[in-house]
Order: structure tokens, then sequence, then C-alpha cells
């Protein structure tokens, strides 16, 4: 399951296919990965400001405002970090969440169950929501890059839909990297940091 991105002149896009090796709630991440959810982890890489302020710029290229309860999940990991601390949650998530707070750069987990296909890459249409916790909160991605499905949007640099997100059942996601051109080689460096990691996890991690 590999999304159709429809151009955009800042995207640096990575999608990772990962394979399980059983049922997500039967799996735990190894102890080497989760030390790697300390913001002062021994990480091969460090985001920055400058980061930061590139990821901003993509997300702020279809209209959309990435600030404040909608600023990119790799800021909101960042802050947790830390604050109180990650926690671990499941093998795929703890993946996104070290890749991401170590480079930077927000990163989509989907259950390939769940989503329909054709997937596609490109910018929300105005007034495009959806649910985006077990809380029935929404979000209004309209105006940002995100991933959509045959049923409308379901993940982005920002929030991801309750309605495609891994569950205990999970034995396949699609894991989306939201790198900009403008830090050039990091989108690639981030792949392959979450595929040796999930390799190492036990998990099968192939380019999309």
């Amino acid at each position: 399951m590999s999304p159709t991105v429809t151009p955009h002149p800042l995207l640096d896009l990575a999608a990772l296919h990962v394979q399980l090796p059983g049922p997500l709630g039967e799996l735990s991440a190894p102890d080497s990965l989760t030390a790697l959810l300390a913001v002062d982890a021994p990480a091969p890489y460090r985001s920055s400001d400058g980061v930061r302020a590139a990821v901003r710029r993509l997300l702020r290229h279809g209209g959309f405002k990435p600030s404040g309860r909608n600023k990119p999940a790799s800021e909101y990991l960042l802050k947790v970090a830390q604050g109180d601390g990650l926690r671990s949650i499941n093998l795929v998530v703890d993946l996104g969440n070290v890749v991401s707070l170590h480079t930077g750069l927000p990163i989509s987990v989907v259950d390939v169950a769940r989503a329909t296909e054709p997937l596609t890459v490109d910018v929300a249409p105005a007034g495009a929501r959806f649910v985006f916790n077990a809380s029935g909160q929404e979000i209004d991605v309209g105006g940002l890059l995100g991933l959509a499905d045959a049923h409308g949007p379901c993940a982005n640099a920002v929030k991801d839909s309750q309605r495609t997100k891994t569950d205990a059942t999970t034995t396949e996601a699609l894991v989306l990297i939201w790198g900009t051109v403008e830090i050039p080689g990091r989108t690639r460096d981030a792949a392959r940091f979450f595929q040796r990691l999930g390799q190492e996890a036990g998990a099968e991690v192939m380019l999309a």
C-alpha cells in the first residue's frame, strides 16, 4: 500500500511499510528502543530550531497555521519529552516517536487494515475535518498537507485520525515521514533510522 503523492514544492516524503511479527498487542518494545524516548538519549540525530522552522514552513504552504494546539506533532513530542517525559505506547508508535523526537520531523502511523485505497498525499480542502482521539475531538485540516484514503483525510504532520490509528490487532502499518526539501537528506536519514530500529525490534521495514 503506497500513496500517490501530488507534487508539492517543499515536501520530501518517505513512506515505509512495517510488517510486524504478530499482533501489536502481543509485542513489546525492547528496552533499547524505549530508552531512546528520553530527549537526552545518545541518538545519532538532534532536532533544532532550524528544523522546527522548516517543518512549519512546509505545513503553512497550503494555508494551514501550525501553531498552538495545531503545532507539528514533532514539537509536541519534544515538549512532552522535556517535561514529564514520553511513555511507551506500543512498538510501532514508539518507533515513530523516537525517530520524530530526535530528527525533528513529524511522523504518521496508519494501520494498513483500517485504511481504504486509493491513498493520496495532498493539501486537504477547506472545511475537511476528522476525529483524532477516542474522546471524539475533531481537527480542521483544511489547507494542511496530509494523507487521505477513500473515506477522506486520515493522517498528517499534526494529528492522525482515530479511524486509522493502530490498535492491539494491528499487524501492518504505513509510516509517513513528513520531511522538507529545505533540509536535504534529513528524510532519508530518518527513514534509515526508523528501518534500523524497527528491524532490531523484530519488524520487517521496507520502503513503500
